[in-house]
């Protein structure tokens, strides 16, 4: 008989923003693997789990009504974004519309571009790397369906200005959408602007199966009207329930039941001490390195990105550490529940051993 693989452990992954799910969620998960919730009037008790999710999700994210917020358990961040996208195409009016998305926008905007058929204009970043706001509102035009903002960037972990952002959005009779993918669960325990309840955004990303530690395939888009949503539907005929207005068809049930005991088991105190740890481990991790000359950009959340030599980079990699790059070529960390103080003390330690420092 084969012998079975091994999943990859955790124990040198500091590029991923996926984690070890709680077990509570794992648990889920696996009692739902059957259920498919793009069937919801023939599995009607995940569907119901599904309503408590967006309902949980929607509280996450500070919407004024999460009991009647609308939404669904996507498969992830991507397909989140393609939705938002698809909404604002739909809406439109434009016959050539539009979105525009800071140079930070995650790549599926660029997917979500191709596949709809929509211009995608790229805006530069600030001095920050958050959006810069002249540039996205010159880019802004009567064509224009979306404006996009990202709420914990893939590469700094910043966080655009959001209300402003969804001003110009609102001036030119576009739609706001915010991608708090990663971020979405450690933003509630910080001062930033970024949700339903800091501005009149109209879609929102937010993906359990990152910092909220749900299993994979657990995304999450969440709406401020049900008419977006309603603006994805089509008919379903042969299905008990007739129309759909999820992008994917089946679906297991297993990101929802996990999507939900995950946040039942965690929100708010647990998401609160995870976040404080973590965010501590990065300021821990950026010192150490700046301590050792290395240029760090100031992490704003528990991401931090730093300029390593490449032979440096490269010898990391080979000792068996996870780690990724910025566009720019930056060591890129992410500091994810998984990641521990001590798993980043034996980093350095490492580092010292392969590269010194950068002054040496």
């Amino acid at each position: 008989m084969p012998q079975q693989a091994t999943p990859q452990s955790f124990d040198q992954v500091l590029s991923s923003m996926c984690t070890e799910p709680h077990p509570a969620a794992r648990d889920a998960a696996e009692r739902f693997l059957a259920s498919n919730p793009g069937d919801p009037a023939t599995y009607e008790t995940v569907s119901e789990l599904e309503s408590r999710a967006v309902e949980l999700l929607a509280t996450v994210a500070e919407h004024p009504d999460p009991a009647d917020a609308a939404g669904y358990v996507t498969s992830g961040g991507t397909e989140a974004n393609v939705q938002a996208v698809r909404a604002a195409r739909n809406r439109t009016e434009s016959s050539d519309p539009n979105v525009v998305v800071p140079e930070s926008g995650h790549f599926s905007f660029t997917k979500a571009a191709e596949l709809l058929d929509v211009e995608l204009r790229t805006v530069p970043l600030d001095g920050d790397f958050r959006a810069n706001l002249d540039a996205t509102a010159a880019a802004i035009d009567e064509d224009t369906a979306l404006v996009v903002g990202v709420a914990g960037t893939t590469e700094y972990g910043r966080v655009d200005p959001i209300p402003e952002l969804c001003e110009l959005a609102h001036e030119a009779d576009a739609y706001c959408h915010v991608d708090a993918a990663w971020g979405g669960f450690l933003l509630p325990f910080t001062d930033h602007a970024w949700s339903f309840g800091d501005a009149p955004i109209d879609s929102l990303t937010v993906d359990p199966h990152k910092f909220g530690q749900a299993p994979a395939p657990a995304g999450g888009l969440i709406t401020r009207e049900h008419a977006t949503l309603d603006a994805l539907a089509i008919e379903t005929p042969y299905l008990e329930t007739r129309s759909q207005a999820t992008l994917t068809g089946t679906r297991s049930g297993a990101g929802v039941a996990g999507a939900v005991a995950a946040m039942e088991a965690l929100w708010p105190e647990g998401y609160r001490k995870a976040a404080d740890r973590a965010m501590a481990n990065a300021e821990w991790l950026a010192a150490a390195l700046s301590d050792r000359g290395y240029a760090v950009v100031d992490p704003d959340l528990p991401l931090v990105a730093a300029r390593l030599p490449e032979e440096t980079f490269t010898a990391l990699r080979e000792t068996g550490w996870k780690i990724s790059r910025t566009a720019s070529d930056e060591l890129r960390v992410v500091c994810m529940p998984h990641v521990t103080r001590e798993m980043l003390q034996t980093f350095v330690r490492d580092l010292d051993r392969v590269g010194g420092s950068e002054d040496a």
